[in-house]
C-alpha cells in the first residue's frame, strides 16, 4: 500500500476518477457526562469515495465506530458538514435522517442480530417488506452462497452462515452503502473469508461502498483505500492499487 493524496472534488481507485458519497468536513463529537467531555473526533476532514471498499484501522477509542456512526445516520456531529452525494445530512430532522438510512444505508455488525424464530429466509425478508427497491430475499441469499439454508432456523447456522444471513438481510434493499463494524470479530480465518467474500461479492455485483471496521490489519490488503484512525482523528489514508481476494488475506 502507498500513502494517498485525496483530490478536492474527486478521489481515484485504480486510475478511475469515481463521485464523492460522503464527504466530511470539520466533523466532531464531543460527548457530555456531567462535568467530563469525551471528545470522539477531532474535526475530521474525509471523503468516501463512491463504490469504493474502506476499511478502518485503529485502536479501541480511536474514533472508528462514532465516525460509522455519524456517516450512517445513527449518531450526528457536534459540528462540522456532512454530505452524501449532494445531500447535506446535519441539516435533517430525525424523520428524513431515518428516511435516509432507509434508502441508502445497510448495517452489519459484529453480532448477527437474527430472530431466532425465523428461517434465514423470513429474517432477509423483515427488511424487504420495509425497502422501497428491494431484491427478494431468495436472491440476496444466492448472493452470500446460502440458497440451499433459506428455509433454516438460525440454531441450524453456524455462525459464519449466522452473518451470512446478516449480510444477505443487509443487502436485500440494495443499499449504496453497507457499513460494517467488526463483521468478522467473532469469527475464525476461515469463516471470517466467507464473509468478507460475501461483501465483496455485494460490492462487485450492486456496485455498493463498503466500509469496514476492523482489528484485522490483514482485511486492509482487500481495500481500495484505509483509513487510520487515532485520538479521534484520521492520522494518515492508504492506498492500495491492487486489492486482494478475501481468500489471499493473512489472518
Amino acid at each position: 500500500m502507498r500513502e494517498a493524496r485525496t483530490d478536492n472534488d474527486h478521489s481515484r481507485s485504480g486510475g478511475v476518477i469515481s463521485a464523492v458519497a460522503f464527504r466530511g468536513t470539520g466533523l466532531t463529537k464531543i460527548y457530555r457526562t456531567g462535568d467530563t467531555q469525551v471528545h470522539a473526533l477531532r474535526g475530521v476532514d474525509f471523503t468516501v469515495v463512491a463504490g469504493e471498499i474502506l476499511v478502518l484501522l485503529g485502536p479501541s477509542g480511536s474514533g472508528k465506530s462514532t465516525f460509522l456512526n455519524i456517516i450512517g445516520g445513527l449518531d450526528r456531529p457536534s459540528s462540522g458538514s456532512l454530505t452524501y452525494e449532494d445531500l447535506e445530512l446535519t441539516d435533517l430532522s430525525e424523520h428524513d435522517l431515518t428516511r435516509f438510512r432507509r434508502a441508502h444505508i445497510g448495517f452489519i455488525f459484529q453480532f448477527y442480530n437474527l430472530i431466532p424464530s425465523l428461517t434465514a429466509e423470513e429474517n432477509v425478508q423483515l427488511v424487504t417488506d420495509i425497502a422501497t427497491n428491494p431484491m427478494s430475499a431468495a436472491k440476496a441469499l444466492a448472493l452470500v452462497g446460502l440458497a440451499d439454508r433459506a428455509s433454516h432456523y438460525p440454531a441450524q447456522l453456524s455462525g459464519g452462515e449466522q452473518q451470512r444471513v446478516a449480510v444477505a438481510r443487509a443487502i436485500a434493499k440494495q443499499p449504496s452503502v453497507l457499513l460494517c463494524d467488526e463483521p468478522t470479530g467473532a469469527l475464525d480465518s476461515a469463516t471470517g473469508v466467507r464473509v468478507l467474500e460475501a461483501l465483496e461479492q455485494a460490492h462487485r455485483e450492486l456496485g455498493t461502498t463498503v466500509v469496514i471496521i476492523t482489528h484485522n490489519a490483514g482485511i486492509a490488503e482487500m481495500a481500495h483505500r484505509v483509513f487510520h484512525f487515532l485520538d479521534g482523528g484520521i492520522a494518515r489514508i492508504v492506498e492500495n492499487a491492487h486489492p486482494i481476494e478475501p481468500a489471499e488475506i493473512s489472518w
